[in-house]
């Protein structure tokens, strides 16, 4: 018998849905050319329907040149030659070559430090895992060279079971607004695109605010998102009034305030500014992660959140088991505890340290720079005509630069976010070339961006 299943519950008729059915059978390979079909009688008996049901599907296949009938014999797949052709299988859209990635995310991994990774990874094979769910908080021994490391570089002094171990920043925000009373969120702007999506998939309103002006109020919101040590994608750093004047705001209107302390490590001009959250841990809640240090792929970061609020988010994770795989934790802890960390951060700083001012030169007479020459990138300002034909030559050199504006909602501010960490020397050069021709060659326009420090109204979105 045929594998047939009749569905009386759709809308399609009976005939209909057995025809479909070894049109199937046919295409796949199941029957094949000059097989013999059971005859309407036996598979009407078989599949519990009238034998015209059967009738008239043999009938449709027959118009259709699927089948053939011999007389006196039966029904039988049609020859090959007798086959409707079949419908070419769908393709998938064609994709355009691989273009190296400017983004302001990637950092520079010296190759030279593989070794370490590869050791990392050759512990955790013989490491035993843990005897169940791992712990809520995350891998102890993780969490303790965590606190040694935010007391060392950051100035912040927090006890390991202060740390909750995250999937990086976004699911460490993602966790921290699912704690938070109902409001929405304030969020710089132009500032980090994966943290509004977070906000919004959250069902949290975003309320744009522009990225260098000071919060004067939260007033109906649950937090600000905010990128102090390296405002992103803008560069600057979060003055000292500005940082007491957000904190005075959000206590009155008892608000938290999000500190994503993203590349904080990789300042060459100055030491690296001390985090926000060493000035009130009660109000602030430090988000870290291991993507600038280590790599992207990990996917492991840590979250640092008033007492109130870690309370809550660890009786959440004990119970939904929300903690990032412990063979990663497991490997980060390696890499901590050797000093392989300490190793990639310090080579890539001396190569941000001495990129950053080739791609300064390069740029300067195209372009205004958006702030201090800092971290694995930097904003360059111009006005819409030169940053799309910067944008467009740099593809046809093979190079993904992203725009300014993209990181915009409601600011009018175009030019250019170069990010200089994922590409290797040669690479840089080959697209600082292709960047500057554009800008050289763009029509002169006038920049849309207001003053540096200008600022403008608040807006919902």
């Amino acid at each position: 018998m045929l594998p047939v299943h009749l569905d009386r519950t759709r809308a399609e008729p009976l005939p209909a849905q057995l025809a479909a059915t070894v049109r199937g059978l046919v295409t796949d390979g199941t029957l094949t050319t000059g097989d013999r079909l059971p005859s309407s009688r036996a598979l009407a008996a078989d599949l519990g329907v009238a034998r015209a049901v059967v009738e008239q599907a043999y009938d449709q296949l027959l118009a259709e040149a699927w089948v053939e009938t011999r007389r006196g014999s039966g029904t039988f797949v049609a020859s090959g030659e007798t086959l409707p052709a079949p419908a070419p299988p769908p393709r998938p859209a064609a994709r355009g070559p691989q273009l190296i990635r400017l983004d302001a995310g990637t950092p520079w991994i010296d190759p030279r430090h593989v070794a370490g990774w590869r050791r990392a990874w050759r512990e955790v094979s013989a490491t035993r895992p843990p005897r169940g769910y791992p712990d809520p908080l995350g891998l102890a021994e993780l969490r303790d060279a965590l606190a040694e490391r935010l007391a060392r570089t950051r100035g912040l002094t927090v006890e390991p079971d202060e740390i909750l171990v995250t999937a990086g920043s976004t699911d460490g925000l993602r966790q921290l607004l699912g704690a938070l009373g109902p409001g929405d969120v304030l969020v710089e702007d132009p500032g980090y695109r994966a943290a509004v999506e977070t906000v919004r998939a959250a069902g949290r309103g975003v309320v744009d605010h522009p990225a260098l002006a000071p919060v004067t109020g939260l007033a109906g919101c649950a937090a600000a998102y905010v990128t102090p040590a390296h405002q992103h994608p803008l560069g600057r750093v979060m003055p000292a009034g500005d940082r007491l004047a957000l904190l005075s705001v959000a206590r009155d209107a008892d608000a938290v305030v999000v500190e994503d302390d993203y590349d904080s490590e990789f300042r060459y001009d100055v030491a690296p500014v001390p985090a926000l959250a060493a000035l009130d841990r009660s109000r602030v809640a430090y988000l870290g992660t291991a993507s600038k240090s280590v790599s992207p792929s990990l996917r492991l970061g840590w979250l640092v959140a008033p007492p109130a609020i870690h309370e809550r988010l660890v009786r959440r994770r004990t119970i939904t088991h929300d903690t990032p795989p412990w063979p990663a934790q497991r490997a980060l802890l390696t890499l901590l505890r050797d000093g392989w960390a300490d190793k990639v951060v310090r080579t890539a700083r001396r190569v941000y340290a001495d990129r950053a001012p080739r791609v300064a030169a390069a740029m300067a007479p195209h372009a205004e720079l958006a702030g201090p020459l800092a971290g694995m990138y930097s904003t360059w300002l111009t006005d819409p005509a030169s940053a799309t034909a910067a944008q467009a030559a740099a593809r046809t050199a093979g190079f993904n630069l992203p725009l300014l504006a993209d990181y915009c909602r409601t600011a009018r501010r175009t030019g250019v976010v170069l990010g200089f960490g994922g590409v290797t020397d040669a690479e840089l050069d080959h697209a600082l070339s292709a960047i500057t021709d554009g800008l050289a060659g763009a029509p002169a326009g006038t920049p849309t961006d207001a003053p540096a420090g200008a600022p403008a109204g608040p807006s919902h979105q």
